[in-house]
């Protein structure tokens, strides 16, 4: 009789558990087409030129005209948010997310104090320009690193990985195109089984899912 009882329970969340992992399939596949056959509504020159614009200013000056001139150069795609932790591949930081949707995202990254760790390894295009500060890296199959400056920006292709370091006070705006959705599991990894943060991870998904929903209502996928 236990057993029995039981066995609706256990199929009830196998049933579950088989739906949800179909809708991200689903998701998956189909950011994966529209990165591949929408064109950007951003433009990586633009952006690189209003970080450079804002380089070694005082932190929060930089951070407001920064937003101030995405917000100019593209209309009702640029958001004001809040500063979010992120746990990932062994380093620390914050991010401010200014847009996302399921094939971009824009946003202002940095830490405050010095960290280090694995980048990740994408499916998406990432482009770095710092604001002020010191960035390290080391690429796969090499045997040397390269210091970035204020002013530098950094192109990190999909489907690689380079050891990565942050000194002190060091900021940038990252803006990356592709299926965004295939990289929140890293960015969520250290958050769910090392630090278990479950209230970044909550404020984290809970504003890009925003951010995605709003989007798509305006057809801007």
């Amino acid at each position: 009789m236990k057993v029995a009882s039981s066995l609706p329970h256990r199929v009830s969340w196998i049933g579950i558990a088989f739906v949800v992992t179909l809708l991200c399939s689903f998701i998956w596949v189909t950011s994966i087409i529209l990165a591949t056959f929408t064109p950007p509504k951003f433009d990586k020159d633009v952006i690189r030129k209003i970080a450079e614009r804002a380089v070694d200013l005082p932190r929060e000056e930089a951070f407001r005209n920064v937003s101030k001139e995405l917000q100019a150069a593209f209309p009702q795609l640029i958001y004001d948010t809040k500063w979010i932790f992120i746990n990932a591949g062994g380093w620390m930081g914050s991010f401010y997310l200014l847009h996302a949707s399921l094939t971009e995202y824009v946003l202002l990254f940095g830490t405050a104090i010095e960290t280090s760790g694995h980048s990740g390894r994408y499916w998406i295009d990432i482009y770095d320009t710092l604001l002020r500060g010191t960035f390290y890296q080391w690429s796969e199959g090499t045997t040397h690193y390269v210091t970035y400056s204020a002013g530098d920006t950094i192109y990190h292709p999909r489907f690689s990985a380079t050891a990565v370091h942050w000194k002190e006070d060091t900021w940038m705006l990252e803006y990356a195109r592709g299926p965004i959705i295939s990289s929140l599991l890293f960015a969520l990894s250290d958050s769910m089984f090392s630090t278990q943060d479950w209230l970044t991870i909550y404020k984290s998904v809970q504003i890009y899912g925003r951010m995605v929903i709003q989007s798509l209502i305006r057809f801007q996928i």
